[in-house]
């Protein structure tokens, strides 16, 4: 059933609805029926993104509330981070981006480059921290300035990914069915912090389309239960019960050696969307679960006949910040080859 969502806040930030692409090149480099791509990618503010479906929800609440400053947290290159902070700048709202190295990177590329850069020129106030106890402690600091100042602050968990956001992506899925022509065998996304995916999940119940998940940083029970538990609490807010999840499926393996890490197959993966359908993808979120959907195709366990939508949630200013390693990777000579077709070849 659709959810009706007209009694939350909402302040309009994306365009609406996304295109929903058909991409018969890469259907048939994957060797699957029928391929879409969900362009949640395309935006005009903030370069793009899945964030805006949940800040819509998040910051209209805020704003209804009276809110005058947002705090929110995330790694150095997190697309939630670049995306609240345009969304601020957008409603004229204050933004405090608390952001720690959890990504085994550095050098210019990984730290000035990127969302790095796009945090600054939205104008967001950057608070680099060590570890927990350093990320407290300027949440300490910055709570007792607005209180000094008397501006109400709204609080923002990683990726945006509470029921509140979750509800961006009951309204996105309730879109994609609307413009299908029919029932897809399946949806592919990507799963972090889990809120897309609750929404997604939450949207589908019931409809006999299997969801998969596809793990970018934990394992496929630790996302499960994420997913499960977010779902839940999504439902509970619209008094709805809580969903079965029958159709869902969590997979990791294409996470590698950890959160924000590329593997070969992960530019491989890239290099394939880029390739058949001019489609950019980003190393730490749709180039995994692209991972996955390659991997699944040729294995069988994605079977030819069958009608795939894959959700493309943004990224893409991270694409830059691993200049270096995507260069390596375009280097090697498996990468940039083509047959004599000028299709691209089977990679690693």
């Amino acid at each position: 059933m659709a959810h009706d969502l007209t009694a939350f806040p909402r302040v309009p930030l994306g365009l609406w609805p996304t295109p929903l692409q058909e991409c018969p090149r890469l259907a048939a480099a994957l060797g699957v029926r029928r391929l879409l791509v969900k362009r949640d990618d395309l935006s005009p503010l903030g370069v793009g993104g899945n964030k805006l479906r949940k800040l819509e929800f998040l910051l209209g609440a805020a704003l209804a509330d009276g809110v005058r400053q947002v705090i929110t947290f995330g790694a150095l290159q997190t697309n939630h981070g670049r995306l609240t902070a345009a969304a601020c700048a957008r409603l004229g709202l204050r933004c405090d981006l608390v952001l720690t190295r959890d990504v085994p990177r550095d050098g210019d590329a990984y730290e000035r480059s990127g969302n790095m850069a796009l945090h600054r020129v939205f104008g967001a106030n950057v608070h680099l921290c060590a570890d927990e106890h350093e990320v407290a402690e300027t949440c300490r600091v910055l709570a007792e300035e607005a209180a000094a100042h008397e501006r109400p602050v709204l609080t923002i968990p990683i990726g945006g990914s509470n029921p509140t956001g979750a509800l961006g992506y009951v309204a996105a899925t309730q879109e994609l069915l609307a413009q299908l022509d029919g029932t897809p065998d399946r949806v592919v996304v990507g799963v972090g912090s889990a809120g897309t995916a609750a929404g997604i999940a939450l949207a589908l119940e019931g409809r006999g389309i299997r969801l998969d998940a596809a793990c970018v940083s934990r394992t496929a029970p630790q996302a499960r239960a994420m997913i499960a538990d977010l779902a839940g609490q999504t439902a509970a807010l619209l008094g709805a019960p809580a969903p079965a999840l029958a159709t869902l499926h969590t997979d990791d393996r294409a996470v590698g050696p950890g959160y924000g890490i590329p593997t070969p197959q992960v530019w491989a993966a890239i290099t394939l969307f880029a390739r058949t359908e001019a489609i950019a993808l980003d190393p730490v979120y749709t180039g995994k679960a692209a991972a996955y959907l390659r991997a699944a195709t040729r294995s069988g366990e994605i079977a030819p006949t069958e009608t795939v939508v894959f959700v493309h949630t943004g990224g893409l200013p991270g694409l830059f910040a691993y200049a270096p390693e995507l260069n390596q990777a375009l280097d090697e000579q498996v990468l940039h080859e083509r047959t004599p077709e000028g299709q691209v070849p089977e990679l690693g």
